[in-house]
């Protein structure tokens, strides 16, 4: 039985998060609202699904709700090409891999904006789980649920992310977190949210995977 690591994306392996931030911001300024950018950057690592009423309220989720994240995608897509890997993205999954982890991917985002992540991270063959794949994105815990059934993740695991909707969803699927900073959040916000450790980097991170919190 291998430990298994379940990644987060968005924040964690690929730089992305303000890109996401401006391309709601001006999402919602299609339909004449105004929601911080500030606010959007703290909601960035749940779906689509729950972050128009996480900002905006629900009645603007009923009223323009599926509107919302068609203009979100408009918007984010020309970024697409702009977004770059974080730094120890790749060295971070290929170290995983050579010391037997079973690696898989659990985002929030999109099937094919996931799809190009992986070529970016150079990961290609590595399972992944997008929003595509689940009824409920972050914080529920069916990603990394389902995450860890593709792979037969029957043995130890961890959640590896970036925000506080991360640790929400690790502690709802019953897995230890361990975040990096990557995403904008601050260490003591993410440890009080439920952190086992919290990492500047991935490549501090990376150095001590064998000693990671599994359960």
């Amino acid at each position: 039985m291998t430990n298994t690591l379940v990644l987060d994306v968005d924040g964690t392996l690929v730089d992305s998060n303000y890109h996401n931030a401006v391309a709601w911001f001006r999402a919602f300024r299609r339909f004449d609202l105004t929601v911080p950018t500030w606010r959007l950057h703290r909601a960035i690592g749940m779906g689509g699904d729950k972050l128009v009423t996480a900002v905006a309220g629900e009645h603007v989720e009923r009223e323009h709700g599926d509107d919302l994240r068609k203009a979100w995608e408009a918007a984010f897509e020309p970024m697409l090409a702009e977004i770059r890997p974080l730094e120890g993205a790749h060295r971070l999954v290929a170290s995983a891999l050579e010391q037997q982890f079973t690696v898989v991917l659990a985002s929030s985002g999109k099937r094919h904006h996931v799809d190009h992540y992986l070529k970016l991270i150079d990961a290609s063959g590595v399972t992944s789980v997008s929003a595509d794949d689940v009824e409920e994105s972050k914080p529920a815990p069916d990603l990394v649920e389902v995450a860890l059934r593709r792979v037969d993740g029957s043995g130890r695991a961890v959640l590896i992310g970036d925000s506080v909707w991360d640790c929400e969803a690790g502690r709802r699927a019953g897995l230890p977190v361990v975040c990096v900073r990557t995403g904008g959040f601050g260490e003591a916000e993410l440890r009080e949210h439920g952190a086992s450790a919290v990492y500047e980097g991935l490549d501090e991170l990376r150095a001590d995977l064998t000693d990671l919190p599994m359960a």
